[in-house]
């Protein structure tokens, strides 16, 4: 009678490793958090394709420019120039409205990597990062633009009177607006990673130069003008948001 082996059970893998995702898992992951955050854009979106909200989004981005000419108005050249003004408007919009959810989704993405303590800084970072992205808009909305407007609408005006196209108006001012709204999430993000000890509050305060460098980098190939005014207004909340992130790095890691 023949006999049968049974095969040897499959081994047990180490504690340290049951836990790992494999590379599909990751890539399912990042496609629940991305359909999450795509959802809560288009949402936020369907929100400002409301005609009375999207048209008070419109005269309330042209105040900026309204305060620096006299007179001033925008024309239209193109048979759809308006409408696309209408969704640039509400794609900004629902970014701005699905901030919270984009953080949200974001760290819950990167949420298996950590441990339970630094779990429990999603919520507050999530919060935080959304009151600084709300920050910065104001920031660029009360501050920027207005310096910006100044300077590039008045240079020159005596001799080429400004006529303002609808199109290059907006995507300036929301370019601004979004830009400066995530900058003023680096703090929070400087944080985070320090937190992860994936940073150290030293080895950052001796990249400063770099970040100096950096910072106008950026903002010379994220603003559409080359004027150096409207570049400084960028650059310059960007340094001294790269020093705030390196005192909260120290904050949550002062005591190493």
């Amino acid at each position: 009678m023949a006999t049968t082996i049974d095969p040897d059970p499959p081994a047990e893998l180490p504690p340290e490793l049951a836990g790992q995702m494999t590379l599909l898992d990751h890539l399912r992951e990042l496609r629940t958090r991305v359909t999450w955050m795509a959802g809560a854009v288009i949402l936020g979106m369907c929100v400002f394709f409301a005609p009375p909200i999207n048209f008070l989004a419109w005269e309330i981005l042209l105040e900026p420019g309204r305060e620096r000419v006299d007179n001033f108005k925008v024309i239209a050249i193109e048979p759809l120039e308006n409408l696309g003004v209408y969704f640039r408007i509400a794609l900004a919009g629902g970014t701005a409205v699905a901030m919270p959810m984009l953080v949200y989704q974001t760290l819950r993405f990167v949420a298996p990597a950590l441990t339970p303590q630094e779990k429990r800084w999603i919520y507050p970072i999530a919060f935080g990062a959304t009151l600084a992205f709300l920050a910065g808009m104001a920031f660029c909305y009360f501050l920027v633009l207005p310096a910006a407007f100044g300077f590039l609408f008045e240079f020159g005006s005596e001799l080429a009177p400004p006529e303002i196209r609808i199109s290059s108006y907006m995507n300036l001012t929301l370019r601004l607006i979004v830009i400066l709204g995530f900058v003023f999430e680096m703090p929070i993000l400087i944080m985070g990673l320090a937190r992860m000890r994936v940073v150290h509050w030293r080895k950052l305060l001796g990249w400063w130069r770099w970040a100096v460098i950096g910072s106008f980098v950026v903002s010379a190939i994220a603003t559409p003008t080359i004027d150096p005014v409207t570049q400084s207004l960028v650059a310059t909340p960007m340094v001294v948001l790269y020093i705030l992130g390196i005192g909260l790095a120290w904050m949550v890691r002062r005591q190493e």
